[in-house]
């Protein structure tokens, strides 16, 4: 097996202060995935083909009595007994190795590939739940800060400065959040449920995410891979191969098979005649076995060529799909960085409005509409920056898929 470099998808790795670490996840998943013991399988099935193809053809043994004794000059012929054995052109069974080796060659870029996607797909769902989670803090939070604005707004009644409006629509607010909140852990359930069956594990096993992600101030830096080194584009190079081997093998094929054989027949002698070959037995060697129609083999040349021009160009169709990807990748996680700046600064700014009302809460002027309008907008920032964190490290998934 040749020697292949794969990089899981780690990026969370200083996750594991009070989180499961998403390494040790995706590695429970290679291990567990029903799917990946199945192209596991596959692959092994492959190889052992190659001990398949490195044996002779069977040796042919037959006998057979004669129910009506032909007669012949010599005698009458009893019985006939037969030996073969056929010997492939020299350098047939190791172009039948070369052959089988390259198919599972390219079977374990297969295996390679889905162990890619599957690590992809533990990461994606590991950020989704943190993003979840993110939220359902946040939702917290302004839960608890309108229920500040709902005493604030509860002793301005008393003296006045408010009316039982501001109240109920401070509890009416908190209503929704506490809706929103509810139909998040919803969520959560079924991610959670999705994530547990990609780690084939009990649907209920609770997941933990570290919840204490955010976009650094710099990429990690990684060791960027060609894309010629990636196994999608890989397994065309070895299915290319594979072809030719596959043409190496019919021309040999299509070589004399040598073959040894005997056909022994004991005669009996006859009785009422002398002679020097009187019940001599018959021996009959057999040598060699000629192909004479050859169209069969022409015609494997022929789908070999096209299969190889197939090959190549599916191979520049994924390419150019990978390359587009990548692109969008490293455009979306920039995009992510530069939302997480923003919502970041709007959320300091919503800050410093919130201090401002409550500063005017101490003169009594306040205003409980600005109050649910700051706390709106304050939300929608702290949601919206959790989601370009989510955007940055799902991104940052892809982007390691390709490159690594």
């Amino acid at each position: 097996m040749k020697k292949y470099l794969y990089i899981l998808i780690g990026i969370v790795s200083i996750a594991s202060v009070n989180g499961q670490e998403l390494e040790s996840l995706i590695q429970q998943a290679e291990l567990n995935n029903p799917e990946i013991q199945a192209f596991e399988l596959r692959y092994n099935i492959a190889s052992e083909r190659v001990n398949e193809v490195n044996t002779l053809p069977n040796t042919e043994v037959s006998a057979g009595l004669f129910v009506s004794e032909p007669e012949t000059r010599t005698g009458a012929q009893k019985a006939r007994f037969s030996a073969k054995q056929m010997i492939p052109w020299f350098g047939t069974i190791t172009a039948r190795e070369n052959y089988a080796s390259s198919l599972a060659d390219a079977q374990y870029e297969e295996l390679v590939i889905v162990k890619r996607k599957l690590a992809l797909s533990v990461s994606q769902s590991y950020y989704r739940l943190f993003s979840i989670r993110a939220k359902q803090s946040v939702l917290d939070e302004n839960i608890e800060l309108l229920e500040t604005y709902e005493r604030l707004a509860l002793t301005s009644v008393e003296v006045g400065n408010a009316s039982a409006v501001d109240v109920l629509r401070l509890q009416i607010r908190q209503n929704e959040l506490l809706q929103q909140k509810e139909v998040l852990e919803q969520e959560y359930l079924a991610e959670q449920t999705l994530f547990n069956n990609l780690l084939n594990r009990d649907e209920q096993t609770q997941v933990e995410v570290y919840e204490g992600l955010t976009v650094p101030e710099q990429d990690p830096i990684t060791e960027e891979g060609s894309l010629d080194l990636h196994p999608e584009l890989l397994k065309y190079d070895k299915l290319y191969e594979s072809v030719e081997q596959s043409e190496i093998l019919n021309q040999k094929e299509a070589l004399p098979n040598l073959g040894f054989g005997l056909d022994y027949v004991p005669v009996a002698e006859r009785p009422d005649m002398s002679f020097d070959d009187n019940g001599k037995d018959i021996l009959m060697p057999m040598v060699v076995s000629i192909p004479i129609f050859n169209n069969k083999y022409k015609s494997i040349s022929q789908q070999n060529k096209l299969r190889q021009e197939e090959i190549t160009a599916q191979k520049q169709e994924r390419r150019n799909k990978l390359e587009t990807l990548l692109s969008e990748a490293i455009n979306n996680r920039m995009a992510a960085r530069i939302r997480f700046r923003t919502q970041t600064k709007n959320i300091g700014q919503a800050k410093d409005g919130e201090e401002i009302l409550i500063k005017s809460y101490e003169t009594g002027t306040i205003d409980f509409n600005d109050v649910l309008d700051i706390q709106e907008l304050q939300l929608r920032f702290q949601i919206n920056r959790i989601e370009s964190i989510k955007g940055y490290f799902v991104q940052s998934a892809i982007i390691n898929y390709l490159r690594s």
